[in-house]
């Protein structure tokens, strides 16, 4: 009997680790996966909720779709997690496997920082509130803010940045408003200084303010104001905000987690318990938080797992290579194509802004949804 491989979260490494390993071994796979939501959702979908270029329903994918020989998916909610004994615990029953995978990904604190809720962009409901919030916006200071590193999808702050000035700016309000982007790192893309001074210069074409190293720790929403790390404050009318994000409560409690996150060897995504792994968001792997990383490392797995059926050797190593795409406002977009771990140092270089990787960016989710749900 094949092994048992229980998958926690259906996410880009949920998804993508339990479609390699039924692509492997069909009827046998032997994958069981578990995921609270009803539909999938790619992250920079969210910027086409945030400013209208899309609606909700159009970028939900029911997981209802996903279906793969060899994988039991689970609609449950999981309320406990017994690493040592692969065991879990979901609002449904138990479920044990002799592999266990956790792609929990990671939540947003919004008590972290007060006055953030209602004002964030990075999830589903934050992005499609605000956008009601901008029909209204005439006038005024817009603070993109982020409220703590480290944070799904670097470069989206920027790219809100960039889109909300295209945003302004067809609606004829542009000359009336100011757009601060406030990002705790020093450049807006630091493994790529290429790429960062792109941005920059981008940003001062159209007059957004850069404030590096900061980070946003409270919104007075009645004052209009946004107070600093450092106890500076910013007007701020509009927030688009970051929250600060955090590993799932469950994952918490579990003990899996160190200062916040699960810790994994960089090469293998292992944990400190045997044939457990976690993949993605969750974890501290040394690469951002994007959906391409938790795809590349859920395929280091599947492949580890399958090795070990077989008895043939195990895969390289993961490389922490990956490519994100980047808006750049005005119809371009732009990819930096990045590597975290080969080398003494991360290492990013960027193909220019274009109309033509917009195809690419599109070909990009078009060929995973494809994959994953068949469409």
């Amino acid at each position: 009997m094949s092994e048992r491989v229980l998958v926690l979260g259906a996410g880009f490494g949920g998804l993508e680790l339990a479609t390699v390993l039924s692509e492997e071994f069909g009827d046998e796979a032997g994958v069981t996966l578990i995921e609270a939501g009803d539909s999938f959702v790619f992250g920079y979908s969210k910027l086409d909720v945030l400013f209208g270029r899309t609606e909700l329903a159009t970028i939900r994918l029911p997981y209802d779709s996903f279906t793969k020989p060899g994988v039991r998916f689970l609609r449950e909610t999981v309320t406990a997690i017994d690493a040592a004994a692969r065991r879990v615990t979901t609002d449904v029953g138990e479920h044990e496997g002799d592999v266990l995978v956790v792609a929990l990904g990671a939540d947003y604190d919004l008590a972290a920082t007060p006055g953030v809720e209602g004002h964030e962009f990075y999830s589903v409901r934050g992005a499609e509130r605000l956008w009601e919030t901008l029909a209204t916006f005439t006038e005024g200071h817009a603070v993109v803010g982020v409220c703590g590193a480290p944070f799904k999808c670097p470069p989206a702050p920027s790219e809100a940045a960039l889109l909300l000035n295209d945003h302004l700016t067809d609606r004829g309000v542009r000359d009336d408003c100011e757009i601060s982007l406030v990002m705790p790192f020093p450049t807006p893309v630091p493994p790529s200084p290429d790429t960062s001074e792109a941005l920059l210069e981008a940003f001062g074409a159209v007059g957004i303010v850069f404030v590096p190293e900061r980070r946003v720790v409270r919104h007075d929403a009645a004052r209009r104001t946004v107070t600093l790390d450092d106890g500076s404050e910013l007007d701020c009318d509009l927030l688009l905000g970051v929250p600060l994000h955090r590993a799932p409560g469950v994952v918490l409690a579990s003990g899996l987690a160190e200062n916040g996150y699960i810790p994994v060897d960089s090469a293998t995504l292992e944990t400190r318990f045997p044939d457990v792994y976690a993949i993605g968001d969750v974890a501290t792997v040394g690469v951002p938080k994007a959906g391409v990383f938790s795809e590349g490392e859920a395929r280091v797995v599947a492949r580890s797992i399958a090795a070990r059926r077989r008895g043939t050797e195990h895969p390289s190593a993961y490389d922490g290579r990956g490519s994100c795409y980047i808006e750049f406002g005005a119809g371009r977009v732009g990819r930096v194509d990045v590597d975290f771990l080969s080398g003494p140092k991360p290492t990013g270089t960027l193909q220019a802004p274009s109309s033509a990787l917009v195809a690419d960016k599109q070909q990009f989710g078009a060929s995973r949804r494809a994959r994953w749900f068949g469409g």
